[in-house]
């Protein structure tokens, strides 16, 4: 009896050092990938110097894969796996759908900047939506702090979720289409040409792949709840708010950009108000969502332990579906 229950003890140690230690590998792998997009982000002041090819690629795949190793901790492979496959299916069904019949977002259409396309959409703006729209549903969760099968979590979070994401293409926009001419508008805007249906359509396609990701997410087991684990996600949205910054760096514009723009409608829009509005979004609106997220992260931890049954308080256990 004495040796089975020392047996047991032995693999039940085991399977914990097992545990931290793939925690700790994930750990520096999300670290490693924070620091490879601060860097990428740094490069975009240097476009003469660097592809700007490459450049959107360590724009993009950093966050994706940063998405998926922080998500299968949270919600198992499974969930990070529903999660991008959302995201993937219905982010680019509805960019596909706006590029050929102008709803939600616009009519527009890409140019060669993002790299290959299929179906006419760039493969790298499909994983966009995974790895910053993973980040942006991390501090929407922070900033609400519901538990994951109450109404709040099901209902509140994806429209904060959706909000947040948007921030970032209020932020961005702009900079892609006018200075980077990563896309063209062929109507053009009022907002520094860029209608505002293109946000409408940011607001509707994020929050229809986060609230059909909370449906199916209400009737799972609840995640694993680590204010440290949430903070590195919070910490890599504030660093892609931070990256946007460096917009404002001269060098960072194209070789000979013009002073003024002028959108496909004839409204004529200067440059430096363009860096300007970025500049200002990424300060007072995206900034507040990841400062918000960190601190409410803690606090949403607190809350969610109070909610648990004694004894599921001594530890949150590793996903590893």
């Amino acid at each position: 009896m004495a040796c089975a229950c020392t047996a047991r003890k032995r693999r039940y140690n085991l399977r914990m050092v097992e545990h931290s230690d793939l925690r700790s590998a994930s750990r520096n792998g999300l670290i490693i990938l924070l620091l490879l997009y601060a860097l990428a982000r740094v490069l975009q002041i240097f476009p003469t110097q660097i592809p700007a090819l490459l450049i959107v690629i360590l724009h993009v795949l950093p966050p994706a894969v940063f998405a998926f190793i922080h998500g299968r901790r949270v919600y198992g492979t499974r969930g990070i796996v529903v999660f991008m496959v959302l995201c993937l299916a219905i982010g680019s069904a509805l960019e596909s759908l706006s590029l050929r019949t102008g709803f939600p977002f616009g009519h527009y259409y890409f140019t060669g900047v993002m790299g290959p396309k299929l179906f006419q959409l760039p493969i790298l703006l499909s994983l966009a939506y995974v790895g910053v729209g993973y980040l942006a549903w991390v501090v929407a969760s922070s900033i609400v702090g519901a538990p994951q099968n109450s109404r709040a979590a099901v209902f509140v979070v994806p429209c904060v979720a959706a909000a947040v994401m948007c921030s970032w293409d209020l932020a961005m926009d702009p900079v892609w289409a006018n200075i980077d001419r990563a896309w063209v508008w062929l109507d053009g805007g009022g907002y520094f040409g860029v209608p505002f249906s293109n946000f409408f359509g940011w607001l509707l396609t994020t929050w229809i792949f986060y609230q059909a990701f909370a449906l199916w997410l209400r009737h799972q087991p609840l995640a694993p709840s680590d204010s440290a684990w949430s903070r590195l996600a919070v910490l890599m949205y504030g660093i892609v708010a931070l990256g946007n910054l460096l917009v404002a760096v001269p060098s960072a514009q194209p070789p000979h950009s013009p002073k003024t723009i002028i959108d496909a409608g004839g409204h004529h829009w200067a440059t430096s108000d363009i860096v300007a509005a970025s500049f200002l979004i990424s300060v007072f609106i995206m900034a507040p969502f990841a400062l918000i997220g960190w601190v409410r992260a803690r606090s949403s931890l607190s809350e969610f332990r109070a909610r648990q049954p004694r004894s599921l308080r001594s530890s949150d256990r590793v996903r590893v579906e």
